[in-house]
């Protein structure tokens, strides 16, 4: 059988979209993706409609990266509102119950310390997650709320920005897997009034913690005549910056010839242990991880006519 055409330009990099309030992740992903005409994009990790901020695409060779920004450390800033609950722990649910809030700064203060660190969290019912193969926003929406299993999730940071008007504002840095919903709904239940998420904006993800590029931007310059799509190509990052805090290995010619083979290579002064970033020629080739023997073994190799 003859290979399928692909459809669209063969777009390589990364573009840190600040995706705006009111559309899905997936919506945002499709909206950028057209306007590139890229043929192949993905995003690195859902945020909520309610939700702005970072959400890195990943274009062409990208995507090979993107499941290590999925698992990379987050930072949030949430505004919660104190003594309303929702059925989705923000304000696009429907209101659940409304208690009395009579929380004071000081006692704020004095919980927050203890939403730090390994925390237990019981993902919610509206959430990604799947049970026997549905996911479980699909299940809530008909009405089926089913058993899950807690998980630990690690909270670096909770900085208090502001409380007033029973609006506490926080700073979130955590790991992935984190659900900033659940956190401000166990923060009020701890409170006894309970709480649910009114803003939320994503500030970085693991090392992008750069300028972003809004939905505005990117349709004035897909739009301009003279600009072209060249001006749009300007905007994406190099694939080696999603991993740009890991070490480098630097190969010769024929270590590179190899490695681009598939081989394990012994490579001189390398890391001892985790992942690296491998270079052939000052050209990036892909990620690699050390084996127990000492060897670097290729395990995401961009393709691409840099590193042909």
């Amino acid at each position: 059988m003859a290979r399928r055409k692909q459809k669209g330009r063969a777009v390589n990099g990364v573009l840190l979209l600040d995706k705006p309030a009111g559309i899905s992740s997936n919506r945002a992903l499709q909206q950028v993706k057209h306007l590139y005409r890229a043929a192949k994009a993905g995003h690195t990790g859902s945020l909520d409609p309610l939700a702005t901020g970072m959400l890195p695409l990943c274009f062409g060779e990208a995507t090979k990266i993107s499941a290590f920004l999925l698992d990379a450390d987050k930072r949030y800033r949430m505004s919660c509102l104190l003594g309303v609950t929702t059925d989705t722990g923000d304000a696009d649910g429907t209101v659940l119950q409304s208690r009395e809030c009579n929380a004071t700064l000081a006692e704020v203060e004095k919980l927050l310390p203890e939403f730090t660190g390994a925390v237990e969290q019981i993902p919610p019912m509206y959430s990604a997650l799947k049970h026997q193969g549905q996911r479980l926003y699909k299940l809530a929406r008909e009405g089926i709320e089913v058993e899950r299993q807690p998980r630990t999730v690690q909270i670096y940071e909770l900085k208090l920005h502001s409380f007033e008007h029973d609006v506490l504002d926080i700073e979130v840095a955590c790991s992935k897997g984190t659900y900033v919903r659940t956190l401000a709904e166990d923060i009020g239940e701890r409170l006894g009034c309970g709480a649910h998420v009114v803003e939320l904006r994503r500030l970085s993800v693991g090392p992008y913690r750069g300028d972003m590029v809004t939905m505005t931007q990117l349709q004035a310059l897909a739009n301009d005549p003279t600009l072209g799509l060249a001006a749009l190509d300007a905007l994406l990052l190099p694939i080696e910056s999603g991993v740009a805090d890991w070490p480098d290995v630097r190969l010769e010619a024929d270590a590179a010839f190899y490695m681009r083979q598939g081989q394990s290579i012994l490579v001189p002064h390398a890391p001892t242990h985790g992942w690296v970033r491998i270079y052939g020629q000052e050209r990036f080739l892909g990620v690699g991880e050390i084996q127990d023997d000492g060897r670097v073994a290729p395990r995401r190799l961009i393709q691409t006519a840099a590193s042909a």
